[in-house]
């Protein structure tokens, strides 16, 4: 979960009274993000372009093709030898009804 500190928490009535100089924060680092409020409930999140283009980077490299997947039967290699079995062990037996 998200914390928020006391400056950076607005009521949406506050922050369209503030929203120029709270978007200059934002934009200078002076205020990391900006909640804003609807009936006591955190309704949105404000934040810099440039540290919104950072986590989409993130979330874009995280589905990324550079991520590379095990087989069935590695992962099945992988969970045998985690359980304390060695290759000997597995070779010739079936272990998919376990």
């Amino acid at each position: 979960m998200v914390n928020y500190t006391e400056n950076e928490l607005f009521s949406i009535t506050d922050f369209t009274k503030k929203i120029s100089s709270l978007l200059k924060d934002v934009k200078n680092n002076t205020l990391e993000k900006i909640g804003v409020l609807k009936n006591n409930r955190l309704e949105a999140v404000v934040l810099s372009t440039a540290e919104y283009t950072r986590l989409k980077q993130i979330e874009e490299d995280a589905l990324c093709s550079q991520w590379t997947y095990w087989e069935d039967e590695e992962l099945d290699n992988f969970g045998k030898i985690a359980i304390g079995l060695s290759k000997h062990d597995y070779d010739d037996e079936d272990y998919s009804t376990w």
